[in-house]
């Protein structure tokens, strides 16, 4: 497995320029890049699951009776 590259090592791409006179910001905003769309995902993940939940009709576990009937938690059905 290789070690992590330092500031003053020689750059990866073979330039000859110390790492961090030539690619290290261009790492960084890869790395920036790749963190943010992953947190985007993840954010619209969660407020698809959200706005899924709020539109099937529960309410903390109660389905929504018939007018004059009420939900029996001991016969999981509207009496």
């Amino acid at each position: 497995m290789s070690e992590k590259l330092q500031r003053n090592d020689p750059c990866h791409c073979g330039s000859g320029k110390k790492y961090k006179n030539c690619c290290i910001e261009k790492d960084k905003n890869k790395l920036s890049s790749k963190l943010g769309v992953a947190g985007l995902v993840v954010i619209v993940l969660l407020g698809l699951w959200f706005w899924g939940t709020a539109m099937s009709g529960e309410t903390q576990g109660v389905p929504d009776c018939p007018t004059g009937q009420q939900w029996s938690e001991s016969h999981q059905h509207c009496h």
